[in-house]
């Protein structure tokens, strides 16, 4: 976290800067999956984009865009089919990148805040995870304790 505002106004400007080529480079790493499904390269320079712009996010206090970052990230990593990104869940993770980008561009500059509600990030979590099954571990959710008679 940054101690003051004159601290903050300096590397900002860095953080973006480096956000935006991270957000490029997984548009790359995307486009690149529409042509070949099963490129892993490309799987894997877009899991460690998203997971550098987590991290830089963070340094900088930007929950927001790093608990993002990191759910998109491992979403990806946690596959149950890594190798088999259809046309949905690419354009659900594209959705995501899109949501990335303009959030970039709503941060205060003098402040930091990013005041947004995060509906939308939920939904598309929620349309990635439809989209790409994830691996199974054990994890059922709660049966009902009450039987409809």
């Amino acid at each position: 976290m940054m101690n003051n505002a004159n601290e903050w106004q300096t590397a900002l400007p860095d953080f973006l800067l480096e956000a935006e080529m991270l957000l490029a480079k997984s548009e790359e790493c995307l486009n690149h999956l529409h042509l070949i499904r099963n490129d892993s390269d490309a799987i894997d320079c877009m899991k460690a984009s998203l997971a550098k712009l987590a991290e830089k996010a963070e340094g900088l206090a930007l929950q927001a865009i790093s608990e993002f970052s990191r759910h998109i990230q491992y979403l990806i990593a946690n596959a149950a089919s890594p190798m088999q990104l259809h046309d949905q869940a690419l354009d659900a993770l594209q959705d995501c990148l899109r949501l990335l980008a303009w959030q970039l561009e709503l941060i205060d500059i003098r402040t930091g805040e990013l005041g947004l509600d995060e509906t939308e990030q939920t939904t598309l979590i929620a349309t990635v995870t439809l989209q790409i099954p994830q691996k199974d571990f054990g994890y059922k959710p709660q049966q009902r304790m009450h039987h409809a008679s």
